[in-house]
């Protein structure tokens, strides 16, 4: 498959070395080297992402507005091949992708410094500022409702009806912690129908190894833009919080190990407004700390609707696996709730 692929770019296969290339979850990536270049190869997870070539039009977009307004900004497009088709279809009907491999670039998995939260914020906050001018409307939605938390809640209350006695019983204080936050869920009714409150161009995954370092630390540019589409800022912001600021992850099972760094906290809003400060309106700032409110809730509720689902979207790799995962989330709730309510006085001391 891969010969098929590599050939339509020009590139003999039987040259090349390809082996497995990072850690994302939805695309399979390989990375292929032939003598002193290289690149990334991709195949696109039909199942999540159901139309590739509304994907590859936003970014063909997005390139063309970049390049036009923004010529020194790092975007990582998908290369074309001698057909002039940057997505191709391989003949058992997988999509496929060849991206320039940044040479000199490394990805983090773990924050480790609060700098590297700094610089991870400032490059989406740049991302987003750089196209404040672009006419957000032309992007197509490559996942619908991805982050529309009314939806989200109402999903959860479908599957908390549906399921049987057993896993309510099992799932009763998440289910409590639930209901107890539904105040986020009329936020967020509230910002939606806030003009003040702009679809912008965001990318939507935030997460630390969505974004290349130099090997100084410096941040260069984005990658897996698949989910860019319009969207308000707090889901690029909430994403950080939830993934930036917690020393465990969403997988961690001692809740007593769920704790906020609120050092990173302060780095992921001093980089992100270093950026969007100007750019902001002074009610979308007013709203900086709810959104890791909102998508903490948001991935917690997630969990909990797929345990009482029955682990249908998630997967499970233990039993009750989705259900320590919503634990997990409501606790890292709790415990940001706790910490942003003491530090209101950093964003009023920090606003840009």
């Amino acid at each position: 498959m891969f010969n098929e692929i590599l050939d339509s770019f020009g590139i003999n296969a039987s040259e090349c070395q390809v082996v497995p290339f990072g850690s994302g979850l939805i695309n399979k990536t390989y990375k292929v080297t032939k003598g002193l270049n290289a690149f990334i190869l991709q195949r696109i997870n039909t199942d999540v992402f159901t139309d590739p070539y509304a994907i590859d039009r936003n970014l063909g977009l997005i390139q063309d507005y970049l390049h036009k307004h923004h010529t020194g900004y790092l975007f990582v497009a998908p290369l074309k091949n001698a057909s002039g088709k940057s997505v191709i279809e391989a003949s058992n009907g997988s999509f496929y992708r060849l991206f320039p491999f940044i040479e000199g670039s490394r990805t983090v998995n773990h924050l480790q410094h609060p700098h590297e939260a700094y610089n991870a914020a400032a490059q989406f906050g740049r991302f987003t500022r750089l196209l404040d001018s672009f006419e957000v409307g032309k992007l197509a939605y490559t996942l619908t409702d991805f982050h529309n938390l009314d939806l989200r809640y109402r999903q959860f209350q479908q599957a908390l009806q549906d399921s049987l006695s057993n896993k309510q019983e099992q799932a009763r204080d998440a289910i409590a912690d639930a209901e107890s936050n539904m105040h986020i869920v009329d936020t967020y009714k509230q910002i939606v129908n806030n003009k003040n409150f702009r679809l912008r161009v965001v990318h939507h995954d935030t997460k630390i190894n969505n974004v290349l370092f130099d090997e100084e630390g410096n941040a260069l540019c984005l990658v897996d833009l698949d989910t860019v589409m319009p969207g308000y800022y707090m889901s690029d912001v909430g994403d950080m919080m939830r993934t930036y600021i917690a020393a465990a992850d969403e997988e961690e099972q001692d809740l007593d190990r769920i704790k906020v760094r609120k050092e990173f906290l302060k780095e992921i809003y001093a980089g992100y407004m270093s950026e969007m400060g100007d750019i902001l309106h002074e009610e979308e700032k007013e709203q900086f700390l709810y959104s890791g409110e909102m998508m903490i809730y948001m991935q917690a509720l997630r969990f909990l609707t797929d345990f009482l689902n029955n682990d249908t979207y998630y997967g499970a790799r233990y039993e009750g696996h989705n259900l320590t995962r919503a634990r997990n989330q409501f606790r890292l709730l709790k415990e940001y709730q706790a910490a942003t309510h003491n530090l209101d006085f950093l964003v009023k001391d920090l606003a840009l």
